[in-house]
């Protein structure tokens, strides 16, 4: 492993030591057993191009976090075929263990690569992230998650290069593949809600700026405020759990993934940065709330000292097993609340 210092990127950063400890010089591994992670499951594409995109909203990274975005960073582009498509699983000795396709990977891919090709602070690192992602871009994924999440980074590359061809072709597909909901009982273009949901707004909204088309913002603010609806109960959010929500079920559900509580808090940031209404906000803070505490089971779902995150949260309690997606989804959200100011907003 890397390392297990606890480790702040700086003043109000979270504290990446689990983060440290769970990555080697070829990647991220995916899962943990309590807080020790497990190499014998390997790494994948999902974890890794979130890790990146976290780390890279980290402006002042010591030297070990600076190694993490550089071994990350080669992980993605090694990833991505000449046609566009995405492995997603490698094992311990660096091999690819699946074939090339377009899941919800090739999406967070094409997300991580996009904002790496802006965020860097090499320009050759820059240039790299942008060749792997117009590689990536070339193609399209049938999976709506995937496209939004690969919206977001076409929104990345064209914030830096309005001129960039590629992306715009992206993110006008991206955005096309957000289904306008057929039923206003049921503003979702989905027919149940699943997981991550908080990207599909984001997306629009992202998408919608970048267009500069008001009708797209004013659909995502629209599906962000439903999703925030459905997804808290008694002032505390209490999101979907794993076997998705349908319009008939609005009951206390579980296993609760910390990835919802994390897409819920990007969206709200998104949404607040802008409208600058405080009620965005106020859902960055039930999403850092939700990790302190504040949640169906009172339980906490981050370790503060080392900024692991639990797996799920069920209903006795949570997983105590500290894998990289929980952990990934808790230092966002800490990162999002940090930079809104409600990063004191937390259960008692």
């Amino acid at each position: 492993m890397i390392g297990r210092d606890s480790n702040r990127a700086a003043p109000g950063s979270p504290v990446f030591a689990h983060l440290l400890a769970m990555s080697d010089r070829h990647g991220l591994f995916e899962h943990a057993l309590l807080d020790e992670p497990r190499p014998d499951h390997g790494y994948c594409v999902d974890d890794v191009a979130r890790a990146l995109v976290v780390l890279l909203r980290e402006t002042e990274r010591p030297a070990e976090l600076d190694g993490l975005v550089s071994t990350y960073l080669r992980f993605l582009e090694a990833a991505v075929d000449v046609d566009g498509r995405v492995h997603n699983r490698m094992d311990a000795g660096g091999t690819w263990t699946d074939a090339a396709a377009l899941g919800d990977w090739w999406g967070r891919a094409v997300r991580a690569l996009g904002a790496a090709s802006v965020d860097l602070p090499s320009p050759s690192d820059r240039s790299r992230a942008r060749i792997a992602f117009h590689r990536a871009a070339s193609t399209r994924s049938p999976h709506g998650r995937a496209m939004a999440f690969a919206t977001l980074g076409a929104v990345d590359v064209l914030g830096a290069d309005p001129d960039d061809l590629c992306a715009r072709a992206l993110l006008l597909d991206g955005v096309a593949s957000i289904a306008v909901p057929p039923d206003p009982r049921w503003p979702w273009p989905e027919p149940r809600l699943r997981y991550g949901n908080g990207a599909l707004p984001e997306a629009l909204l992202a998408g919608g700026t970048a267009m500069d088309d008001p009708r797209v913002v004013a659909r995502g603010l629209a599906m962000l405020r439903f999703l925030l609806h459905v997804e808290t109960r008694d002032g505390h959010l209490s999101v979907t759990g794993v076997g998705g929500r349908g319009p008939a079920q609005r009951s206390v559900q579980f296993d609760q993934q910390p990835i919802e509580v994390a897409a819920i808090a990007d969206a709200c940031a998104r949404a607040f940065d802008l409208t600058a209404e405080p009620s965005w906000r106020d859902g960055v803070a039930a999403a850092w709330a939700w990790f302190t505490g504040d949640n169906d089971a009172l339980t906490p779902m981050i370790e503060l000292e080392s900024g692991a995150g639990f797996d799920g949260l069920e209903a006795g309690g949570r997983n105590a097993n500290r894998g990289a997606e929980s952990t990934i989804a808790a230092l966002g959200t800490y990162q999002q609340a940090a930079r809104l100011g409600v990063l004191e907003r937390v259960a008692p």
